[in-house]
């Protein structure tokens, strides 16, 4: 069964780049490695060229589940996103109801998230307690450390 994945353009381009890097340039990088190490020896006794196999093994397994990703993945039409509620591309900003702080998130892909730039995702419990949410919904969200009331007071498109 496929898992599809909803993405922004930049999202999914930035996912192809790196697949594209690791099948372009880091696979024959490895075959190369393989080959030098073949050719100092016995491979039975070869641990290099064991490495050189394990991390060719390691790398076909990071290409086939990003090729996976990319062929599930969706792109967003952000035109046809409901505005009234909070859905992914959604920035939201939110009232903390225990100490009053503000602060504003924009709900993206797991993959697309950066807590640096403001991005979280929507399988995350914030994200999860927020979709669906319209302007002055409270949402009570169990964190880590306990449970966190948000007054969401405003949500625009990123």
């Amino acid at each position: 069964m496929s898992n599809v994945s909803y993405y922004t353009v930049e999202g999914l381009k930035k996912l192809k780049g790196e697949l594209n890097q690791l099948k372009d340039i880091e696979r024959p990088k490895s075959s190369q490695a393989i080959a030098e190490a073949r050719d100092k020896g016995d491979l039975s006794e070869n641990a290099e060229y064991d490495a050189a196999k394990e991390a060719q093994g390691l790398l076909e397994l990071k290409i086939s589940k990003l090729e996976e990703i990319v062929s599930n993945a969706r792109i967003i039409d952000e035109s046809q996103l409901d505005t009234s509620k909070a859905l992914v591309l959604s920035t939201v900003k939110l009232k903390n109801q225990a100490n009053g702080m503000e602060v504003k998130y924009t709900l993206v892909a797991e993959s697309e998230a950066d807590l640096k730039t403001g991005k979280i995702s929507v399988n995350s419990p914030i994200g999860k307690g927020l979709l669906g949410k319209s302007v002055g919904d409270e949402a009570e969200i169990a964190v880590p450390n306990g449970k966190i009331k948000l007054t969401i007071l405003e949500i625009t498109r990123a």
